[in-house]
């Protein structure tokens, strides 16, 4: 039976929120410790549905996995067969689209399904298949499925992307790794989830320069270690719980952060007036009154994440003024609009990559959709914010992104509960 979260509004939150391991870097650091036959150990695993279901697929295809602690694991993956690949899990996730490149890696050739994930716009993994043809794999698609099968021997190679795609420069990376040849990734992305999988690699024993910049170079070594590493802080949770708490009007302590990963979001809500103070691995979130309208532009990083868009645009129902939210990566993303729309905010879509929020609007609860995992965080602040009672529907999406945000909200005073 699908859950659904009861909200009651208007009580402002108050005390400290822990921050888990990042999500988007999960998926990257997992498939990764695919790419050799030792074992790694990966600490600060997010209890989140899409990183457990990436575990159970490297379970089901022969790994050997050891829950060491609550959130720290053991990965033996040196009897996985590409012949076990559980295609149902696969194409559940768009996360599972970072397996293809470590498969390269070890088995050569085998098949996938389409990934799936949330349903923001059209997500084409066209970017990916296009850097691997150009690393010499073949690649064939037919009755739903795509067929890999690498070269005998890769040579050398300078990759242009098309895009700032994250997946497609972790995929390429993961398999550049694992070759021993030079390979130079242009128009990489530069998001900390991709310096992350860069240290885990490097741990591993390729030689990786650039990270942080949209120049990757790759020496790799055809005989990788398994390793240890901690997943980073999750920079889309921490932004969420900020607005939430300046959005009821609270105060609170966002505690094992990164702010560095949030340098350009946390601007603009300086800009947007959210009274805060950063320090090395906290954010100290202040009563904030008076928020103002501002532009917001959805941008690769170091620009503002995408995957905070969604609930800025419910903080921006509160600010007094014409805000503009201009969301130019995906052109579903808008559906958490609609939404809001339901619970009183005065918003209108100009077109599927532009929206005008007029604020200051009261916010009234209402029975609301849940589409994908951030529309969904949204719903979740918007309740918090809201008079009465708000019901969030189709919470699995949620779920996949955000570990037990329910039980983290009610520490810190909301009124929110499964039902």
């Amino acid at each position: 039976m699908v859950k659904k979260f009861l909200i009651h509004g208007g009580i402002p939150l108050r005390g400290e929120v822990e921050i888990s391991g990042y999500k988007n870097t999960a998926g990257a650091i997992l498939s990764a410790a695919i790419l050799c036959d030792e074992p790694s150990v990966i600490e600060n695993i997010p209890l989140v549905t899409d990183a457990l279901d990436q575990i159970e697929i490297m379970k089901q295809m022969g790994a050997k996995i050891e829950w060491l602690e609550e959130k720290k694991i053991k990965i033996d993956p040196k009897n996985m067969s590409p012949d076990k690949i559980p295609y149902d899990l696969f194409e559940k996730m768009r996360i599972s689209v970072l397996l293809i490149g470590p498969f390269l890696a070890r088995f050569k050739k085998f098949k996938v399904p389409h990934p799936g994930g949330d349903k923001i716009g059209l997500r084409p993994i066209k970017i990916h298949l296009e850097a691997l043809k150009k690393m010499g794999v073949l690649i064939e698609e037919n009755n739903g499925f795509y067929h890999f099968e690498a070269p005998n021997n890769f040579e050398g190679n300078k990759i242009i992307l098309k895009e700032f795609s994250v997946t497609a420069t972790e995929n390429i990376m993961m398999l550049a790794a694992s070759i021993p040849v030079k390979t130079t990734i242009e128009i990489a992305a530069a998001e900390p989830q991709v310096q992350d999988l860069g240290l885990m690699l490097k741990n591993m024993g390729a030689k990786i320069s650039g990270l942080g910049t949209h120049t990757i170079k790759i020496e790799g070594s055809d005989k990788l270690s398994g390793a240890s590493h901690l997943i980073c802080p999750d920079l889309l949770e921490a932004g969420t719980f900020l607005i939430a708490i300046a959005l009821t009007g609270g105060e609170g302590t966002i505690k094992k952060v990164n702010p560095d990963h949030l340098t350009f979001f946390l601007e603009k809500m300086k800009d947007i007036g959210v009274n805060f103070e950063a320090s090395e691995n906290e954010i100290y979130v202040k009563p904030s009154v008076g928020f103002i309208a501002q532009k917001i532009q959805a941008l690769p990083y170091p620009g503002f994440p995408t995957d905070l868009q969604p609930q800025t645009a419910v903080l921006l129902t509160q600010a007094q003024g014409k805000s503009l939210i201009h969301e130019p990566l995906y052109e579903n993303r808008f559906q958490h609009l609609q939404e809001l729309r339901k619970m009183g905010a005065d918003i209108e879509i100009t077109d599927p990559h532009r929206a005008l929020i007029f604020g200051k609007t009261e916010l009234i609860g209402n029975k609301v959709d849940a589409s994908d995992i951030r529309s969904g965080a949204a719903l979740i602040l918007a309740g918090l914010a809201a008079k009465g009672e708000t019901i969030v529907d189709n919470i699995m999406h949620i779920d996949r992104g955000y570990e037990k945000i329910d039980e983290k909200l009610q520490k810190m005073g909301a009124k929110i509960e499964r039902i």
